[in-house]
């Protein structure tokens, strides 16, 4: 139960929702790059970023400087479900 009140916690926030849904395409994006489109600052978007790798729900690949997120494919089918009827 703590997990899901975790979970829900994360997704509430509208900014995290629009991170997911970028990078849920298929999209490989920066801080600065996602930043940039949500028109927030660098900060912010990090901490967002941070939150939700804590989940799994993304993957940073990369060097110092040069770090790209992805959206984790391998979340539990759950999870998944959840972050797809939210984002409809």
């Amino acid at each position: 139960m703590k997990r899901w009140t975790v979970v829900f916690r994360v997704l509430a926030n509208i900014n995290r929702l629009k991170i997911i849904k970028m990078l849920a395409n298929g999209r490989k994006m920066s801080v600065t790059d996602i930043a940039e489109d949500l028109e927030i600052s660098f900060k912010a978007t990090s901490n967002h970023l941070a939150l939700l790798k804590n989940l799994d729900v993304v993957d940073a690949h990369g060097t110092a400087g040069h770090v790209f997120y992805v959206f984790n494919r391998q979340l539990p089918r759950d999870f998944q479900r959840v972050i797809e009827i939210i984002l409809k």
